[in-house]
């Protein structure tokens, strides 16, 4: 057999189903190999798009997604996606092709050291010298991506060695993996600290992260809610494992996070952070975050231990076999003054917006898309103000249901994540909830939703800003536009018109421009066999509300609407100028 031949037949030994590719010149042998494979090839209209599809697949169904390049331009058109799944703790796999090994180092056509320029964003890394170690390399990717704390991982392999003719080749050659723990576990000791803490404890709160999804403790979490009868906080990766209609719930903290989360995450006495990594947007000064309570910390990531939050006690484990010891025996208390002070919260700051009945909101488009779909439906935004609201106003009931560029915050992810999300759960109704910004990056994959008939449902926000800096610009830059407008100065009235780009690719759409056409739009979109578009026209003077500035504390939080024409009691300048409300700008002081 052909290296390249070997490479596809260890993916399928190790379930590999469908793959994302993208052709080029030192690729041309592996997908010949694909060629006589069961597996289901997408082709993808940029390697970017592969990439993000992979991704997708990943996070809606926890297996280890794949996608495929050729060397050089098409290898660096995988690096946001890769980065992107580094930083949310995607399992994926990327295999490019490079140019021979004779060539490398001499720039080469196409030649680009893609080990070289993704080591500080994989987990690992394989250049292959030999077909004959490919079933071993290919077994330890897979290992290392899936296990542990998930990540990406590069197979990078020559053209030569794709080529390389290989007779007698033991595909089940062990893996040479050393000093990796991918399942540590808690001590007796470690345990019995933890509920000595929870003992002392009058005002707990559990604070969750993408560790629950990645570990399947979703159902281990909600029993140790209820049975120890505290309040849970969700970070965005997290949306779904703890239900948001569960009256425990206090949805999630942060810059765009409610009240009463921000509040309890932050006055509690205690706060169990499980599966979270302390990340910047959720906890702003670390000096300032929950200064008053004992933290506790449980990952699967030794190295997030009190790395960017002290802690009282670090528990480097698996989540949810902490969890399965902890619910063998709970310890359950009321807690009433301490749920009191956050019903008070939660009466005083809901989460809610401004209604404005003549025009379209997005926030209104996401509740009524939520009631129209039961909660049930998975969510794939783009990244922008289009993101907060489908995380705010979603009623998200599962893991796995809302999947979202956290920590790289990738502009046109939403597409062809949805795509590959699509891909791995066919009888998921599959949304993707874009901004007109965000879905222009990889519009392209329209023509692969068409061509490989995936079912995908899109709503685009269409405010025709970069919405989310424009927001910056109107709280802390007078208003001043810095590159954020889509539209045309030439023509004020201009606007894509993505529905009649979507029929050029095959796909049906509909343009939505009245409040009262929402939910009939909508409908329409989900009764629609196939994939659909909504190109739904909003305000770009929307907000995404709260927002705690950056730098500020949740003390700081801001709550009320942005006005143009309101002005700061003291100093009478445009409210703009104002950034944490009135009487507390520069100027005042």
């Amino acid at each position: 057999m052909k290296g390249s031949q070997i490479t596809i037949k260890c993916l399928e030994k190790q379930g590999v189903d469908v793959v994302f590719a993208y052709p080029g010149g030192q690729a041309i042998e592996l997908h010949q190999a694909l060629q006589d494979s069961t597996m289901r090839v997408i082709l993808p209209r940029h390697e970017q798009g592969g990439a993000f599809a992979a991704n997708g697949y990943a996070r809606a169904t926890g297996k280890v997604g794949v996608a495929m390049a050729t060397s050089g331009p098409g290898a660096t058109n995988l690096l946001t996606g890769i980065a992107d799944a580094y930083m949310d703790s995607v399992p994926t796999v990327f295999i490019t092709g490079q140019v021979p090994l004779a060539n490398i180092g001499k720039n080469a056509f196409q030649e680009t050291d893609i080990i070289g320029m993704t080591r500080p964003i994989v987990k690992h890394s394989y250049l292959v010298l030999d077909a004959r170690d490919l079933p071993r390399i290919i077994k330890e990717a897979f290992y290392l991506a899936g296990s542990g704390r998930p990540g990406p991982v590069v197979v990078d392999i020559p053209k030569n060695v794709q080529q390389q003719f290989v007779a007698d080749l033991d595909f089940d050659a062990p893996m040479a993996i050393q000093a990796y723990d991918p399942e540590p576990e808690a001590s007796e000791d470690e345990i019995t600290a933890l509920r000595a803490l929870i003992a002392a404890s009058s005002k707990p709160c559990v604070y969750i992260g993408g560790g629950i999804v990645a570990a399947g403790a979703a159902e281990e979490l909600i029993k140790f809610a209820e049975s120890y009868n505290m309040p849970v906080t969700s970070t965005m990766m997290a949306l779904g494992a703890f239900p948001l209609h569960h009256p425990l719930s206090l949805h999630w903290p942060g810059m765009h996070g409610t009240v009463y989360a921000n509040n309890a995450i932050n006055e509690c006495d205690l706060l169990l952070a499980f599966g979270a990594r302390f990340d910047d947007r959720v906890i702003g000064n670390p000096s300032s975050f929950a200064a008053g309570a004992r933290i506790v910390h449980v990952d699967i990531d030794r190295s997030e231990i009190n790395k960017n939050k002290p802690v009282t006690l670090g528990i480097n484990a698996n989540i949810k076999g902490v969890l399965e010891e902890l619910n063998a025996d709970p310890i359950y208390k009321e807690y009433s003054e301490w749920f009191n002070e956050i019903a008070r919260w939660k009466q005083e700051h809901p989460l809610t917006y401004e209604v404005k009945t003549d025009r379209i909101q997005p926030q209104f488009v996401v509740e009524t898309l939520s009631e129209i779909t039961g909660g049930e439906a998975v969510i794939v935004p783009g990244v922008g103000q289009h993101q907060m609201w489908a995380t705010q106003f979603y009623g998200y009931r599962h893991p796995r249901q809302l999947l979202s560029s956290g920590g790289l915050g990738s502009m046109g992810f939403g597409l062809p994540a949805a795509m590959g999300a699509k891909v791995a759960r066919p009888e998921a109704t599959v949304i993707n909830i874009d901004g007109d910004g965000s879905f222009q990056m990889n519009i392209q994959e329209l023509g692969t939703l068409y061509v490989e008939d995936i079912d995908v449902k899109m709503i685009i926000l269409n405010n025709q800003h970069l919405g989310m800096v424009a927001q910056w610009e109107d709280r802390f830059y007078n208003s001043r536009r810095g590159n954020t407008i889509l539209g045309s100065p030439k023509d004020k009235a201009y606007y894509p018109d993505f529905v009649t780009i979507a029929r050029g690719y095959g796909v049906p759409g509909r343009t939505v421009t009245r409040r009262e056409e929402v939910a009939d739009a909508i409908k329409e979109m989900l009764s629609t066999p196939g994939p659909f578009l909504l190109d739904v026209h909003t305000g770009y003077d929307e907000h995404v509300l709260p927002m705690i500035p950056p730098g500020k504390t949740y003390k700081d939080i801001i709550t009320s609407p942005w006005r143009q024409d309101k002005p700061c009691e003291q100093c009478k300048l445009p409210h703009r100028f104002c950034a944490l409300g009135d009487g507390d700008c520069p100027e005042c002081k």
